[in-house]
């Protein structure tokens, strides 16, 4: 499907000042979209929000999405066409520590977008980001279909499994009655420029690597799907174009994962960043005790290939380069809304590769 269709459109982008949020937010001002951002201020220190001067494209509102009534007076106030929900609590470490605000944030929330949407006329497709650790890990080696069970043995992931029921009760019990598409998107590990948070392998690297430190790995031999950010992000857009056309057939859940070929090891990655770092860059494991993390989770895209068109652009190899350089380029005091627009144009510009 043709990207054309986001010229002019209104887009509701929550979570606009998060990691992926700001990355969406300049991919739709590329393709021409009117967008409209809610969330919460970005947390103190760096972040890709303020670095590539989202805001100034944006028409940026800071709020809760557990605040209903700002929600739904929002849209009532902007009218958009389309909502991709990705506010959220995103980190499975912090869901052991904050466990009431990771469910609020990531139930409560995806609650109240859709309540807010259904309350909304403008509104025709809603594209709830939950994550690839919805369903129910049982460490084995096959990947994750849509039609696999959803659980969740962390918060976080829990809570990304229960946003999931709830976005399927709220199509079938009243969006789908009003002609309006109602998708889940899960996707897999994502890297790229402007992630800086806690307990990541990206942020954790660049920090180690600009210190001339080792990288410490607390999990090297866990197995995840790879890819960077502007992978899913294209598909998320794809899927709220089928949502367009064809609210009813389009109403589910697809993942948004890598080849097999870059479903790798943390190790794998920590090695891939050290080499592409250089100036000594090394890694060492962490053998401290942690709260659990799943071991072992693939997944299986081939409904968004068969289904959306959709088709990885950038391997782990690409992805990881591309990485290295948008840090390296802001270690150097580039302008960051400029390098982060030029990868956004290489990627679309690029030919597919095949899948493997």
């Amino acid at each position: 499907m043709s990207l054309s269709i986001w010229k002019d459109r209104k887009v509701l982008i929550t979570g606009h000042t998060g990691f992926k949020g700001a990355w969406l937010s300049l991919l739709l001002e590329e393709l021409g979209a009117e967008v409209v951002g809610y969330a919460l201020t970005p947390e103190d220190g760096p972040s890709l929000f303020d670095l590539a001067d989202v805001a100034s494209s944006v028409d940026s509102r800071i709020g809760d999405v557990r605040d209903l009534d700002a929600l739904a007076g929002l849209m009532t106030e902007t009218e958009p066409n389309v909502i991709l929900h990705l506010a959220a609590q995103s980190l499975v470490r912090r869901s052991y520590d904050a466990p009431v605000d990771t469910y609020t944030s990531n139930v409560i929330g995806a609650v109240h977008v859709l309540e807010a949407a259904r309350q909304t006329a403008s509104v025709k497709a809603v594209v709830n980001v939950t994550s690839d650790k919805c369903y129910e890990n049982r460490e084995w080696t096959w990947p994750y279909r849509e039609t696999d069970r959803l659980g969740g043995r962390d918060p976080y992931s829990n809570s990304k499994a229960c946003a999931e029921l709830v976005t399927r009760a709220y199509f079938e019990s009243f969006l789908s009655t009003n002609g309006v598409g109602v998708a889940t998107a899960r996707a897999g590990n994502v890297i790229g420029g402007g992630d800086w948070a806690q307990d990541r392998i990206i942020p954790d690297a660049i920090s180690a690597f600009k210190n001339a430190e080792p990288l410490v790995v607390r999990n090297p031999k866990a197995v995840r799907p790879w890819q960077h950010v502007l992978e899913p992000l294209v598909g998320y857009l794809q899927l709220c174009g089928r949502l367009l056309e064809q609210p009813l057939e389009f109403s589910r859940g697809f993942n948004f994962g890598p080849s097999m070929a870059d479903v790798q090891s943390v190790a794998c990655v920590a090695d891939m960043l050290s080499a592409c770092w250089g100036d000594g860059a090394v890694w060492q494991h962490d053998s401290a005790v942690h709260p659990h993390e799943a071991q072992l989770l693939r997944l299986d895209s081939s409904e968004a290939q068969v289904q959306l068109d959709w088709v990885q652009k950038w391997h782990l190899s690409e992805a990881v380069d591309r990485t290295v350089a948008w840090y390296k380029a802001w270690a150097t005091g580039e302008n960051m809304r400029d390098v982060t627009i030029a990868q956004i144009r290489e990627y679309l510009a690029c030919q597919t590769h095949d899948q493997s």
